[in-house]
């Protein structure tokens, strides 16, 4: 017999975290942490520029990496949450509006509930890293407009996707709560989507400048603190006749905290479009970032190349907002949704390469 999702709408069914939860949350934070440790202490203890098959080489463990937690989701993604009985299962699945219909067989619901988790997951992470293409032009102008010197660019990015890690925990969990006593805030991320999507397409091809001496964190920082802007080195920090200054690169991993922000206002509610488990947001999120790194070094001298990427990533943003306005009447299976998203990427990506930018030669 198939349970109708009708029969599992009673809301509110985790009013707090349980201890195994929490247990769950602290150990991927502690893989992270080792995973994070491991690359800076191991693979990156001096300050360089990696080289381009560098850069692949990591982008491909990174990718690797989640898709290996993609399988351990896939197999044993209940026990995240870990229900007891096909009660538990149901309220979990009303509680977080998985698309799925249960049966009256608990082991085969848990079968249907782990590949539905296991596919919101690589959604959500698909998602997360497309977008983050966009935030690589946004850090590589940070970088260009302060000077920062090549060396330097794995050091500030490092310690900028802790920052993003933290941050993202908060405002994912917060959202997810705000979601599930409030659900129109889902169509306010919609409109948000839709708005965003827009603007990045008529904006696409205007280039964007930082005023080094405007700036909104560099204001607030020189308001309350003393900068060191003559300091080049690698330090975030120095001390002068006794007295501590924040170097210029600090200053510049702030201006990348700020827009990493800016760029999860539009980042993570894409994700809640696909999934409301904060968990597998969060899971999918945080696997994005951290292989945000060696995808900036793969990309960062081609980027330019693919032209029509920024219109993929406008429409995508435009579909996924259009997907949460119109989930009600029309909903559309994460799937499907996968599909289209893996679609529109693709299709930017080869007309790019099928049309290139044509190279105007001056006259002498």
């Amino acid at each position: 017999m198939i349970l109708s999702e009708s029969l599992l709408l009673r809301p509110n069914y985790k009013e707090k975290m349980s201890l195994h939860e929490i247990l769950v949350l602290l150990g991927f934070l502690v893989m992270i942490a080792f995973f994070l440790a491991l690359d800076l202490g191991v693979f990156n203890k001096k300050d360089h520029e990696p080289g381009f098959k560098e850069a692949f080489g990591f982008t491909a463990i990174w990718v690797s990496l989640a898709l290996i937690f993609w399988g351990l989701i896939y197999f044993y993604g209940h026990l995240i949450h870990e229900p007891k009985n096909l009660g538990d299962l149901k309220d979990l699945v009303a509680t977080y509006g998985h698309p799925i219909m249960l049966v009256d067989d608990f082991d085969k619901s848990l079968q249907i509930y782990r590949q539905n988790l296991g596919l919101e997951f690589i959604t959500g992470y698909v998602i997360e890293y497309s977008l983050s293409i966009d935030n690589i032009f946004v850090i590589l102008m940070i970088f260009y407009s302060f000077g920062v010197k090549k060396i330097y660019y794995h050091r500030v990015l490092f310690w900028g996707i802790i920052g993003a890690v933290v941050m993202r925990f908060l405002f994912i969990f917060i959202s997810a709560e705000l979601i599930r006593h409030f659900a129109w805030i889902l169509y306010f991320f919609g409109v948000l989507l839709v708005y965003t999507g827009v603007k990045m397409y008529m904006n696409r091809n205007k280039k964007k400048k930082i005023d080094t001496g405007k700036h909104l964190v560099i204001r607030y920082l020189a308001k309350y603190f003393a900068i060191d802007k003559e300091y080049n080195g690698p330090r975030f920090f120095i001390r002068k006749e006794g007295k501590l200054y924040l170097t210029g690169l600090f200053v510049v991993l702030m201006v990348i905290e700020f827009s990493d922000v800016i760029f999860a206002v539009d980042s993570v509610p894409a994700i809640f479009s696909i999934t409301k488990d904060p968990f597998i947001v969060y899971f999918s999120n945080i696997f994005a970032i951290i292989g945000l790194r060696s995808l900036f070094f793969l990309l960062m001298n081609i980027i330019e190349k693919f032209r029509y990427l920024k219109i993929g990533l406008a429409v995508l943003l435009v579909f996924i907002g259009l997907k949460m306005l119109i989930h009600d009447y029309f909903p559309i299976t994460t799937i499907q949704s996968l599909i289209v998203i893996l679609s529109i990427l693709v299709i930017s990506i080869l007309t790019s390469m099928a049309i290139p930018v044509k190279v105007t030669k001056e006259k002498a």
